[in-house]
């Protein structure tokens, strides 16, 4: 296989372009192979960046400087690097894509004790000049840095697709990004407060946005401004396919994305679900996925109610309900989803009847993750009638399960619900319990393993370890 042809390679390390513990693992088996994945783990550098790993990070960046500006810097006190610089084998900037200049901002002040603006501007212009070209590009917290003044500018920005920024960014950098930011598809924008009029020009910018995320890390927005920030969509209203919030809207904008495909609600303050009224009349019809996170089900089950057939995911989490409100979204799900191939969905054991219905009725269902209530916690999932409904109604398809506990369900419950799965395409069970480990089953599990109607099992401690609908990779 190390001999295998470079093209060839290029498409094998495709597969992997996000699993960096496999592409690290490649890196030393040839020159040839080196060459090949050291561009798909520069392509977005920052990601997943922690404690000391940053700071290796920043060395290498510094080694692309020249020996003058080296020499300069480390008369000026930045010592940091005396022990550590060597020149870079490969142009590693020359491989990223993603430009994050909140990482930046973050590592240089973190390691850098004096007046740190001018290795920010040598920096920058590492990475901003003609022999780089990016396709994401993130703006830190009141940017003031005019980029589009940079020599190459054009150029390294000419294939921009993604722009992360906050809005109280000045008026020179809105003034730069607006320029540089036609060709974006997707725009987030952090910190909805109030801004200047440069914002609505920044949105108004692109010839067509597909993806917005509007992120208030505050509960308090300016609404006059959120308003009009959400009428300045309308530009795009036709093309916007994917939109998140963590602000219901203040506008109708919502009912003008006709062609949304993907929606994803948070909501920051439990307090304010009230607000979220706005989603009862909304009409989606090409809706497809459907994430909600604190969204009361009574709005959802009416926004369900209002699409065509085809939702294909819903994910739905960390909201207070009752009894009626549970079996309203259920009874919501499997009228409406045809379709669905991956539920996530808190439930409630007096609705085991409504669940099998839901199985019974979506027949392409792939993926079930199935949460017990997490702030009742008298009423806990009858776990002897779940498993035998889902070993009686589960569709074919349906293989992959996940369930939160609060109740750790007894030995004679999982064996009956492996015994009635005789026959069937062999499981993928996870188990969720925070912060308590679960070590009695591992005996019977390694038993209906080797029987074969168990592919794999986890017992997890977070759910934020994989992925909602991914029962083999981990995200960390």
């Amino acid at each position: 296989m190390s001999k295998l042809n470079g093209d060839v390679l290029n498409l094998i390390f495709k597969v992997f372009h996000s699993d960096n513990k496999t592409l690290y693992s490649c890196l030393l088996v040839n020159k040839t192979w080196c060459e090949i994945v050291i561009p798909f783990l520069w392509k977005d550098p920052w990601k997943d960046l922690i404690g000391e790993n940053e700071n290796l990070l920043l060395n290498v960046i510094i080694s692309h400087l020249s020996d003058e500006l080296i020499n300069n810097l480390k008369s000026q006190g930045v010592d940091f690097l005396t022990n550590s610089y060597t020149k870079p084998l490969f142009n590693y900037i020359s491989f990223c894509k993603h430009l994050n200049l909140n990482v930046i901002e973050r590592m240089i002040n973190a390691n850098i004790f004096i007046e740190t603006s001018t290795v920010k501007n040598e920096v920058i212009n590492l990475f901003i000049n003609e022999n780089t070209k990016f396709t994401h590009l993130y703006i830190p917290h009141k940017f003031n840095y005019q980029i589009h003044l940079i020599p190459g500018t054009d150029h390294c920005f000419s294939e921009l697709e993604f722009l992360s920024c906050n809005t109280c960014i000045t008026d020179n950098a809105l003034n730069g990004l607006t320029e540089i930011c036609k060709s974006i598809k997707v725009l987030e924008l952090i910190e909805v407060v109030k801004s200047t009029n440069g914002i609505v020009k920044l949105i108004e910018a692109p010839k067509r946005l597909f993806t917005i995320r509007l992120i208030t890390e505050n509960c308090r927005v300016d609404e006059p401004f959120y308003k009009i920030l959400e009428n300045s969509f309308t530009k795009h209203a036709n093309f916007i396919q994917d939109f998140i919030t963590n602000k219901s809207s203040i506008s109708n904008i919502l009912s003008s994305f006709v062609n949304l495909k993907r929606l994803e609600l948070r909501c920051n303050n439990f307090k304010s679900v009230a607000t979220w009224d706005c989603l009862k009349d909304l009409s989606l019809p090409f809706l497809q996925t459907l994430k909600a996170i604190k969204i009361p089900f009574d709005v959802l089950a009416s926004l369900i109610d209002n699409t065509n057939g085809y939702l294909n995911e819903i994910s739905i989490s960390y909201v207070h309900n009752d009894e009626f409100s549970n079996k309203r979204i259920i009874q919501a799900i499997y009228k409406n989803c045809p379709n669905l191939k991956y539920l996530k969905l808190l439930f409630r054991s007096s609705n085991i009847l409504e669940l099998e219905n839901l199985l019974t009725r979506c027949q392409y269902l792939d993926g079930l993750f199935l949460i017990t209530d997490m702030y009742l916690y008298n009423d806990y999932i009858l776990f002897e009638n779940l498993f035998e409904v889902l070993a009686r109604s589960s569709p074919t398809n349906l293989f992959k399960f996940k369930i939160y506990i609060n109740k750790t369900p007894k030995l004679e419950s999982l064996k009956l619900f492996f015994d009635n799965w005789k026959g069937r395409h062999p499981m993928l069970l996870q188990t969720i319990q925070y912060n308590k480990n679960w070590d009695e089953p591992f005996d019977l599990i390694e038993k209906y393993k080797v029987e074969g109607i168990i592919k794999k099992y986890d017992h997890v401690l977070n759910e934020s370890i994989f992925e909602d609908f991914e029962w083999i990779e981990q995200k960390f």
